[in-house]
């Protein structure tokens, strides 16, 4: 039996992943696969793989691409989610602050360097015609770093996903003014290089089974109560998020990587010496992850 560490946000996008470890679809294929809460999001799980305390990660598209082009010895593997993430735009929930213009040259709280919440600032001032060089970025490490920076007003900006923070909002403990959704899949499955080499056909073998569990899910008629039981969201909100989600059930097609490369260039997160030969860095031998 092998024994690998994966890790991943505790939200709704991972149920085929806890599913399938609780009912022992790994293990028969000889895979003894733990599964560890990533609070902290992409910041914490590229410094999981930098540091071994996982070997997988399931992890937001940008954020990995961002740490393999600047040195990470990771390779992603597959696409988990095809479609594109939903970033709510959070506030306090008594300030003053009710539209996008009123948050320049404000400061964001965002839980790493490198993070989701970090690099999809970037892009909202982009799309907002901000001076991006002044951006002001408070370190918070997760989404209760994030509220608690917001009811102190250290920070007065926090992206994170729509429906995960929904019952915070309903809590008054933020406000969201708006979103911001990634121009691309949103979730991909990224492994250290030294897990690729030595065990690559049963990594495989376990989008094989992942992906079948997500058809499965899809398929089921009660897969929004079930989402809205086990994550504590509202039903209604549930429904909504699977009408706009689409886990991945198809081969990997690495053409999607070149408007993620692109963008983070564009950004000012890349520099362009880091994107030379990006596809061999990306996927393991650039032959066998690619179809």
């Amino acid at each position: 039996m092998i024994g690998l560490k994966i890790g991943g946000v505790p939200e709704h996008f991972n149920l085929p992943w806890r599913l399938a470890i609780e009912e022992g679809k790994f293990k028969e294929i000889g895979l003894d696969l733990h599964w560890s809460d990533m609070n902290g999001g992409t910041g914490q799980m590229v410094r999981g793989l930098e540091t071994g305390s996982i070997d997988i990660a399931v992890i937001l598209t940008e954020g990995i691409t961002k740490a393999i082009l600047q040195g990470l010895q990771a390779n992603i593997l597959d696409v988990f989610v095809d479609s594109p993430l939903i970033w709510g735009v959070h506030v306090p929930f008594e300030s003053d602050i009710n539209e996008l213009a009123d948050l320049n040259n404000k400061c964001f709280a965002i839980s790493r360097e490198g993070s989701g919440s970090h690099l999809m600032t970037y892009l909202l001032a982009e799309q907002l015609n901000w001076d991006k060089s002044k951006l002001d970025f408070n370190v918070v490490g997760d989404i209760y770093g994030g509220l608690w920076a917001l009811k102190n007003n250290t920070s007065q900006g926090f992206l994170w996903e729509k429906y995960t923070t929904q019952p915070f909002c309903e809590l008054e403990k933020c406000r969201c003014i708006d979103t911001i959704t990634t121009p691309w899949p949103c979730f991909v499955i990224a492994a250290k290089k030294e897990v690729f080499e030595t065990h690559y056909d049963v990594l495989k073998n376990m989008m094989d089974i992942v992906k079948e569990k997500s058809s499965e899910l899809k398929s089921n008629e009660d897969l929004a109560q079930i989402i809205a039981w086990r994550y504590n969201l509202k039903l209604g909100g549930v429904t909504e998020w699977l009408e706009s989600t689409s886990w991945s059930t198809q081969n990997f097609n690495s053409t999607i990587f070149n408007d993620v490369v692109n963008s983070l260039l564009r950004l000012g997160l890349l520099e362009s010496h880091q994107m030379e030969n990006w596809q061999q860095k990306l996927f393991f031998n650039n032959t066998q992850s690619i179809k």
